[in-house]
């Protein structure tokens, strides 16, 4: 495996449980040396005492460069406000600046319809001292019109200050290569970081999917249906197909490697372990 950077994300942690998960994976993927980690936005108000905090054990407790991802869908700007202040006074220099969901229960969209509204905020707020990931979709937005309409809100981000991206995950390496094509000749040149989902679950996977809009490719889906509830069957053959996928990507240029983790080390550890065995 070439050296090439890698990223980890994690949500935070709601439970004894999943804290012990995590803290059970930290260690493991720490020794990868990640470019940075990154901590989802959770769901409503919890979100105001938990990924912060998450971010500062990261941070303070393990001494990984933590980035904590923004979500504007229902809040204000005071609290996007407050939050960034939070950020910087804990040392990040990174944020994952995103639209969100609106949060079920609550009726209203907040300050920022948009994420490059979002982006716009942060640059003027803080010009120079977060660098700004922003998401894309390689396989288009679910509720975009068209995959027109999606470089354009795509470029709207870039154009309100963005410094790079991480696409939504995808098994279909060819779909990221013409999507990296489309978006330079839109006129688009921020790295734009594919994003990877190791299988462990193909359950979990497919109702993930079907949330997001990542397309499972049906030679894919059949395989893992086949396997049945053969986990170790499973474990290696999901491994050896992403490992394949994250080698095509960095063959063809890609910047980098950002692992959705679920915060379970072995899934992502048997694709790097892999890639690595094969340099």
């Amino acid at each position: 495996m070439a050296h090439v950077p890698v990223s980890f994300e994690f949500f935070p942690p709601k439970t004894d449980e999943q804290r012990e998960a995590l803290e059970a994976s930290l260690p493991r993927l720490k020794a990868q040396q990640p470019e940075y980690v990154s901590c989802t936005f959770g769901a409503g108000g919890s979100t105001l005492s938990y990924t912060p905090e998450t971010i500062r054990h990261l941070r303070e407790v393990h001494g990984l460069d933590a980035a904590p991802h923004l979500s504007c869908m229902g809040g204000t700007r005071a609290e996007i406000a407050s939050l960034l202040a939070r950020y910087r006074e804990l040392g990040c220099r990174r944020i994952v600046a995103l639209r969100g969901d609106l949060p079920s229960g609550m009726a209203s969209h907040g300050d920022f319809r948009h994420a490059s509204d979002l982006v716009e905020f942060i640059r003027r707020e803080h010009d120079g001292h977060f660098h700004i990931e922003v998401a894309c979709y390689p396989e288009v937005h679910p509720q975009a019109d068209d995959a027109h309409a999606d470089l354009r809100h795509f470029k709207a981000k870039v154009e309100a200050g963005a410094d790079g991206a991480i696409t939504q995950y995808f098994y279909n390496a060819d779909g990221y290569f013409r999507f990296v094509d489309a978006v330079r000749r839109f006129g688009i040149d921020i790295p734009i970081t594919p994003g990877i989902m190791p299988i462990a679950n193909f359950t979990q996977l497919k109702r993930f999917s079907d949330m997001c809009g990542a397309e499972i490719p049906r030679w894919l889906g059949k395989r893992l249906h086949a396997l049945g509830d053969d986990v170790e069957a499973i474990r290696e053959f999901a491994a050896e197909v992403v490992a394949d996928l994250c080698d095509r990507l960095v063959a063809g240029g890609a910047p980098g490697l950002h692992f959705y983790t679920l915060n379970r080390s072995k899934p992502t550890l048997a694709v790097i372990e892999r890639m690595r065995s094969r340099a």
